[in-house]
């Protein structure tokens, strides 16, 4: 009997018993297993998350090890004398604590100390841990003496006692100093949703089955919440299509909103209420947001009251907080219920806190459903966001809100961001027509505003000129920028670093597109220092793939796949995925692969840069072409490789032409007529094209050497220009173009010096295809003259006369069904060289699970089922 008179409830000492739809959860179970070895384990959930049955289905299973009281709180166990009286009650139906000289409380306000010196005495004695476990103890929350006494309790009875607390809220108990000694197990709201295998099993239990993806958006619905699933579920078992049903239900018209309505909202007071369901528009909840749309000012202890009393708001940090996202749909359809027509103004009032805040990507979603456009994106300007419109994380989300803007909707900010989002789409000339609308309304005061939007016109211009092939325009734009950030405030432009990026890369690719090589290397690495964050990568990524490419049209393979490498590893840390990435530097390595005669690896390459944006850019667009045909020119096919030539880069007729890729361009059809055996063709050619540069007087000296023209041809490459930087595979061209010239006149020592020479400057970047393009008179001299290839065996057997289209036979192994990543090509290296799967995981620095994925996708794309398979796969492609 308590001390009050009223009899004890027989109740509340059973542990419930779970359903037969219950769904057990192993990974739970186990830390609840493994919490009752220490003195303190915590299970915190809200309303119907399904703590009380977790840990009754875990005591009916047999996982404690020592003997288990279960007693469920209630309200009035808020007096010490009641609750203890109820503690002691349950340790004696389950035999664990005798009655003899314990005694029980005699009044239901307080309780002895006496009496709890002597339950801890005698559990300190206990042969075995017992295990109280105290269900509902939020009913107690707000009790401080019972959670002190029950503190006194669990310390003074040593390891005699193990406490295991169901709560929505956290008790009293001084749960940092647990915390800090490793003392307590937790298992908290979001331990205890439900993740799409367990939703799987839970609808098995009811006779139900979804797809894969019906089970991951009902679990995403319903934030894994186990009382909303089970309704969710109980709702859909009468539908024709439980999935249809399920993904078109209306939450807050069921017994979903019920079951929350009840035991949420309305047990909350009237301000709370309001603050709940008005905030449920947002995604996130900060106080001084709540406060703009309610008019208050004490959001912030509401908010932290809510957290703390798991009444499904979360707190995800720097004062932010959630709602569970069932909740907030069925609070939003309460609020048009209680409050119609008030939507749209709470919007209004979060685009303009949001804005105000500087969260321009959260306030716009809020301005497009309050239809309220024109000073969310009057402020995106003037933050100077607009580039993020073209780079970063926030990208495509960005696209996709703006595209919401109605067709009646100006100005000039409206017209700059429809202008962004056009061209970023590759729309020039839809892009083109908005950004002159912008400018013809701008306005020339000298306002911050109106740098804001000087400064974005500029900008887009540099884009709209890169996307043109026009590198004047692009100066010049990239002048007017430079004029309007003067005029804007230090601390705003340090906050978008992707501003100069963006500029500089598209500055920097213009200048490259028109051959004006040193002034677009300077502006490029000047673009690559800017900063390393997410909004410039893709610009650090393109502007090390487009040095890359400088380096290899100056004639230093070396230096170019560097910079090649780093542009794929920027990427690759950057998690751009393939189609997002340039596919210049995949280019500029199948070009390096091309001169070393590693043909499958320049296959490969190709590969890559061809599932990239090659389309939209026009140096890819132009590059991908040329070295195909190159490709097919090393493997012996010249006639192919000139269709290739022929048809050309499929570019916008808006492009300004490139000298430099039509000097390419005519060299590589030359090469292709000689090898075809048409050097009157490959004459006439570079004539038309009319260029002056060394690798267009080679091939124009070769043209002339194979139609009888060798003192011609020694007089044009005496005039080939020097000190300009070229590296060795320009100079080595050149001197097997002398040594060529120097043979067909009969000047043997000369032809074997210039050779001799060739060979050394070649070495070291191991430069075969020079030499298998210069054609059978090198073979021939090296035959005569053994020792001048002695000490050169890396091109043995290429001067042996191995015949061009051997390095990739057409019938050879196929190619990978996909490209290998970076990293994949650092886990097939380390591969080959016998390391473990834990190895590998150490030498790159990721877990084993991660390394073990790799592994998987290596194997689907080599068509490999074990590790040497993969291995002896990829040196057959040239992979290792």
């Amino acid at each position: 009997m308590a001390p009050n008179g009223d009899p004890l409830l027989a109740a509340r000492f059973s542990v419930p018993v779970p359903p037969g739809t219950f769904v057990r959860r192993p990974r739970l179970t186990e830390r609840l297993s493994q919490g009752v070895e220490g003195p303190l384990t915590l299970v915190n959930g809200p309303a119907g998350a399904g703590k009380t049955l977790l840990v009754a289905d875990w005591v009916a299973a047999g996982g404690p090890q020592g003997p288990v009281a279960w007693l469920t709180v209630e309200p009035e166990d808020n007096g010490p004398g009641v609750f203890w009286t109820y503690v002691l009650e349950s340790l004696r139906r389950h035999g664990l604590a005798s009655p003899d000289g314990i005694g029980s409380p005699a009044r239901p306000g307080e309780v002895d100390h006496s009496l709890l010196t002597r339950l801890a005495a005698r559990l300190s004695r206990c042969p075995q841990p017992l295990v109280l476990v105290l269900d509902e103890f939020d009913r107690v929350a707000t009790s401080a003496e019972v959670a002190e006494e029950l503190q006194f309790v669990l310390r003074h009875a040593g390891g005699g006692l193990r406490l295991l607390i169901i709560s929505r809220t956290e008790p009293l108990l001084p749960l940092h100093r647990y915390r800090a000694a490793g003392e307590v197990t937790e298992i908290r709201g979001a331990d205890l949703a439900f993740c799409p295998e367990e939703t799987a099993e839970l609808l098995g239990r009811h006779g139900m089955a979804l797809s894969d993806d019906g089970t991951r958006a009902l679990t995403e619905r319903t934030g894994g919440w186990a009382a909303g699933l089970r309704l969710s579920i109980l709702a859909a078992q009468g539908a024709d299509d439980p999935e249809v049903f399920l993904k078109d239900f209306e939450a807050g018209r069921s017994t979903l909103a019920d079951f929350l309505l009840a035991e949420v909202l309305d047990t909350q007071p009237a301000g709370t209420q309001d603050l709940l369901l008005r905030t449920s528009i947002l995604e996130q909840i900060h106080p001084g947001l709540a406060n703009a749309l309610t008019g208050r000012e004490d959001a912030e202890p509401i908010l932290v009251a809510l957290q703390r009393a798991n009444a499904f708001v979360q707190a995800i940090g720097h004062s932010w907080y959630r709602l569970h996202p069932l909740f907030a749909e069925i609070l939003r359809v309460h609020l048009r219920v209680r409050h119609p027509g008030l939507e749209p103004e709470l919007h209004r009032r979060a685009a303009r806190w949001l804005s105000e805040a500087g969260l321009l990507a959260e306030a716009l979603p809020h301005a497009a459903d309050a239809v309220d456009w024109e000073p969310a994106v009057n402020r995106f300007i003037d933050e100077l966001a607009i580039g993020r419109l073209l780079t970063g994380l926030d990208a495509e989300r960005l696209d996709e809100l703006f595209a919401r803007m109605p067709p009646d909707a100006s100005g000039p900010a409206v017209d700059l961001v429809r202008a962004a989002r056009e061209l970023a789409r590759h729309d020039i000339d839809r892009g083109l027509g908005h950004l002159r609308r912008a400018e013809e309304h701008l306005p020339t005061d000298e306002r911050s505003g109106s740098a804001a939007l000087r400064l974005s016109c500029a900008l887009l211009r540099v884009l709209a000129a890169r996307t043109t092939g026009s590198a004047d325009l692009a100066e010049a734009a990239a002048r007017d920028m430079a004029a309007a950030e003067r005029a804007l405030p230090a601390e705003r432009l340090a906050r978008h670093p992707e501003l100069p990026a963006l500029m500089l890369a598209d500055l920097g690719s213009a200048q490259l597109w028109a051959g004006r090589f040193d002034a677009a290397r300077s502006t490029l690495s000047a673009a690559v220092r800017v900063d390393s964050g997410a909004e410039t990568a893709f610009p650090r990524h393109e502007c090390l793939a487009r040095l890359a490419l400088i380096d290899f049209l100056h004639g230093w393979p070396g230096r170019a796949e560097t910079h090649a490498r780093e542009a794929v590893a920027e990427a690759e840390r950057s998690g751009l995925s393939p189609e997002a990435r340039t596919g210049v530097a995949q280019l500029v390595l199948a070009a390096v692969a091309i001169d070393r005669d590693d043909l499958a690896a320049a296959r490969t390459h190709l590969e890559h840069a061809a599932s990239s944006r090659v389309p939209h850019d026009p140096v890819a667009a132009a590059g991908l072409p040329l070295l195909r045909s190159r490709l097919l020119l090393a493997r012996g096919k010249p006639r192919a490789a000139l269709r290739i030539l022929e048809e050309g880069a499929h570019l916008p007729a808006v492009v300004e032409p490139s000298p430099w890729v039509n000097d390419r361009t005519a060299v590589t059809m030359s090469h292709a007529y000689l090898a075809d055996g048409r050097p009157q063709a490959a004459r006439e050619v570079l004539r038309a094209e009319g260029s002056t540069g060394p690798e267009s007087l080679v091939a124009a000296a070769r043209a002339r050497i194979a139609t009888g023209e060798g003192e011609a041809a020694r007089d044009l490459l005496a005039a080939l220009p020097t000190g300009h930087g070229e590296g060795p595979a320009i100079t080595v061209r050149a001197l097997l173009a002398r040594a060529q010239a120097a043979d067909a006149l009969g000047d043997d020592s000369e032809a074997q010096r210039l050779v001799a020479r060739a060979l050394s400057v070649a070495r070291p970047e191991r430069l075969r295809r020079p030499f298998l393009e210069s054609g059978p008179w090198l073979r021939r001299l090296a035959r005569r003259r053994p020792p001048l290839t002695q000490g050169h065996e890396w091109l043995s057997a290429s001067l042996a006369g191995r015949p061009p289209s051997a390095a990739v036979p057409d019938d050879g192994p196929a190619p990978p069904t996909e490209p290998l990543s970076e990293r994949e090509h650092e886990v097939l290296e380390r591969l080959a060289q016998m390391m473990s799967t834990e190895e590998i995981a150490t030498d790159l620095y990721l877990s084993v699970n991660t390394v073990k994925t790799h592994l998987k996708s290596l194997y689907r794309k080599l068509g490999a089922t074990r590790r040497s398979e993969a291995v002896r796969r990829a040196r057959e492609l040239h992979l290792l």
